[in-house]
């Protein structure tokens, strides 16, 4: 799949833009499945400033789609049409603030957090080691595990609209739910402030320790996944139903249930986009004909068939 060159046209249109700007550039690489078609430009910006700088001049009719560690997405074989941003080294900074805050830019990986808090004695951030990719998709589903999300230590988050605004969202104004951000669907978020407690490093390691130890054990994260595939439907456990369902293991081509945990759907090695979300949907049908239940995908489909 091709699509037609917008990056010429664009980079004329933005004389002083800083970043990379590339036509027809896989985003097979940039995710945990290893699969999916191109995008039709990728732009990954020098900066904050930077990204304004492309999003106020960017066509009104042209689609933005963020991405970012790739690890809760599938990317279509027919690509993403339009503009696909990916924040990069400009925004991975994570740095420790007084009051036991830390600022973190939406790049940097979520265990990053963690780890920062452990070693300025931060407590109750332990639980971002848990959480796979980076700290702007923990903010746009409110990402969570063992016992805690997102909204439980963000204070604001910063992001920039798609007029290139910035704008800084509260954490009751981004309107958390279970694995839901209500905060609009064109903001990029670029920064965010969380807030932990005082506390004791060892503790903390240890922790973080046993979050690692659980991971290992409990979920194939050796393996080209995406993480936790469906949402848990209230007073449910989505990995439950599946079993019970009898699709531990099922197979599409090289896409799998996880015999581990099959919650995760796992590309074995030669799975196409087409196979991993056949295989989520037919996923869904028998936990619907078998409980009544209907699951609702975690994970995040892009792109065209």
């Amino acid at each position: 799949m091709t699509f037609p060159d917008l990056v010429a046209d664009l980079k004329a249109r933005m004389p002083n833009l800083r970043g990379r700007l590339l036509p027809n550039q896989s985003l097979a690489e940039l995710t945990w499945f290893r699969v999916g078609g191109p995008a039709q430009a990728l732009f990954m910006p020098e900066d904050e400033l930077d990204l304004a700088d492309f999003l106020a001049h960017l066509p009104g009719a042209i689609p933005v789609c963020v991405v970012g560690l790739g690890a809760n997405l599938i990317v279509r074989h027919g690509g993403v049409p339009g503009i696909v941003i990916r924040l990069g080294r400009g925004f991975g900074e994570v740095k420790v603030e007084d009051g036991c805050r830390i600022r973190a830019g939406t790049a940097a990986p979520d265990v990053k957090i963690s780890r920062a808090a452990q070693e300025a004695a931060i407590a109750g951030l332990a639980f971002f080691r848990g959480i796979p990719g980076a700290v702007g998709g923990a903010l746009r589903m409110n990402g969570g595990a063992y016992g805690r999300e997102t909204k439980d230590a963000l204070i604001e988050a910063r992001g920039i609209d798609r007029h290139g605004r910035v704008h800084v969202f509260s954490n009751g104004e981004m309107d958390y739910s279970y694995r839901h951000c209500g905060a609009p669907d064109d903001i990029v978020f670029t920064e965010a402030l969380f807030q932990g407690a005082s506390g004791n490093p060892a503790d903390i390691a240890v922790e973080m320790e046993k979050i690692t130890e659980s991971r290992e054990a409990t979920q194939p994260i050796k393996s080209r996944t995406g993480g936790s595939t469906f949402k848990n439907p209230p007073g449910h456990k989505a990995w439950q139903l599946i079993d019970a369902a009898g699709c531990r293991g099922l197979r599409i081509g090289d896409a799998q249930v996880s015999p581990m945990h099959c919650n995760f759907l796992i590309n074995l090695g030669g799975a196409t986009a087409a196979d991993i979300e056949t295989l989520g949907e037919t996923v869904r049908r028998r936990v619907k004909e078998h409980s009544g239940v209907d699951l609702e995908w975690e994970i995040k489909r892009i792109g065209v068939a």
